[in-house]
């Protein structure tokens, strides 16, 4: 399970958390803005509209012959002037010299029996001002007062009024702020998933390389492959030329440790057949001839020099492929053919050596060679103590590889186990070897992360265990 700080720290987390973050700042904004412009423009389209009224109604305003102003309602085109409380309403207020306001002197029948009420502001003639206010039963209004001047009564001034209700504008606003809200989440949503699917496209590579990665790791490849953008590509080259630089250190490392081991066995090959033939020469029966023991002693630590040789060859070999990467052996060639081997070797004992449960799925991810040093220790040594019978299996769970080794012999009790994995430790001399075998797979396998364990085989003998890394 992905936790969230794994989760928080990947690049797919950031980039989509940077992306979704900005895009929904973005639509807020564009949405605050885009109601706000609305309104504003809603607003400047309805105080144009009363605008126009009120130069109506102003145009309409005289006085008659005893000085008293009249509107006649019928020059006005609205309709609305003249149904109550319709929304739209005018007023006529007199204002005198010394501020003195008589409000409703003229009023539209919309008003019925109710006035439109104002602040005692002062205005110049002809100035309009807007302002918001209550009208008839407390609803909301927008209106518009000029201050005009009639005929020749001075110190007495008009003041007209024009006002009109915002419900309907207001709720036009509100629709439009719903629509809008309702168009920006759906394009949220859209450019939410536009983002989700650059974020995957473009870190599709990243996906291609881990598989690649795991190639490797698994063994089915030894460099990365694959098709990467040009941006990536640079990596890949440098990372395969480190696998290649890799490959070749430990090619030569191995190379050399070999050609040490080969140019050392040489002379110890003549030592060992002089030190023979110097035993075969000698004459046991006269104490005063120290030939034969000096040829002994010679013979004995050319054998040990050799076990030195083949046990850190052998360990040099496995510490150098642990670290390669890229290396997969198939484990059934392996056994078939080191079955075949060992029924050779032991042909005269009569052996019956047999496969078992070897798909062709299994795989070591380690070199054969080593593969084929420790299976090849483990059936010889099996086969050395068998009675009739050696039996070899294989399977593979949660990545680990298990080689088992059983034969029919005598086996070895709980107390003597661990002491034959100990290096060149042998229980009976009279069987032949160097005592290295089961210590070398011992080494072997945990260069490679493994382990050996011993337990008593189904067929009554010894059960040898031999864990190692999959493949797949």
């Amino acid at each position: 399970m992905i936790t969230f700080g794994r989760w928080a720290s990947s690049l797919r987390f950031r980039l989509l958390a940077a992306t979704l973050a900005a895009l929904a700042l973005a639509l807020l904004l564009a949405g605050v803005w885009l109601s706000g412009l609305f309104r504003e423009h809603v607003m400047r389209q309805f105080e144009a509209a009363l605008t126009l009224q009120l130069d109506q109604l102003t145009t309409q305003l005289e006085l008659d012959a005893s000085g008293q102003p009249v509107i006649d309602p019928q020059q006005l085109s609205d309709p609305r002037w003249r149904t109550p409380y319709s929304g739209l309403y005018w007023q006529l207020d007199q204002v005198s010299g010394d501020g003195a306001i008589r409000s409703g002197v003229l009023r539209s029948r919309s008003l019925w029996d109710t006035t439109l009420p104002l602040s005692a502001d002062a205005l110049a003639n002809g100035t309009v001002h807007v302002h918001e206010g209550s009208g008839p039963k407390g609803a909301a209004v927008l209106m518009l007062e000029r201050t005009v001047a009639l005929g020749e009564q001075p110190g007495v001034r008009w003041r007209l009024i024009v006002a009109a209700e915002t419900r309907q504008a207001l709720e036009a606003v509100d629709r439009f702020t719903g629509v809008l809200s309702i168009s920006l989440l759906v394009l949220g949503a859209l450019l939410a998933l536009a983002a989700v699917t650059q974020v995957a496209v473009g870190l599709s590579p990243l996906r291609g390389l881990q598989h690649a990665l795991v190639q490797v790791r698994e063994g089915r490849s030894a460099r990365l492959q694959g098709r990467f953008p040009s941006e990536v590509q640079p990596l890949i080259d440098d990372f395969n030329g480190v696998l290649d630089r890799n490959a070749e250190v430990v090619a030569r490392a191995r190379t050399q440790a070999g050609n040490l081991a080969h140019a050392l066995k040489t002379p110890l090959a003549v030592l060992g057949q002089a030190a023979t033939q110097a035993l075969d020469a000698g004459d046991p029966a006269n104490p005063r001839d120290t030939g034969p023991a000096l040829a002994r002693l010679v013979h004995e630590q050319v054998d040990t020099a050799r076990r030195h040789i083949d046990w850190h060859l052998a360990h040099a070999r496995a510490a150098a492929a642990e670290r390669l990467p890229g290396l997969r052996t198939a484990v059934a060639p392996v056994v078939l053919g080191l079955v075949r081997v060992m029924q050779r070797v032991h042909a005269e004992r009569h052996i019956d050596i047999g496969a078992s449960g070897l798909p062709d799925t299994l795989a070591f991810a380690g070199e054969e060679q080593d593969l084929q040093e420790m299976l090849g220790n483990l059936i010889d040594n099996a086969c050395k103590w068998a009675r009739h019978t050696v039996v070899v299996s294989a399977s593979s769970e949660a990545g680990r590889l298990c080689l088992r080794v059983e034969d029919d012999g005598p086996g070895i009790d709980d107390q003597a186990r661990a002491a034959v994995l100990a290096r060149g430790a042998r229980l009976d001399e009279s069987v032949p070897g160097s005592g290295l075998g089961l210590a070398i797979v011992t080494d072997l396998a945990r260069l490679y992360g493994g382990d050996v364990r011993l337990k008593t085989a189904r067929l009554g003998g010894l059960g040898v265990a031999l864990s190692l890394p999959a493949a797949d």
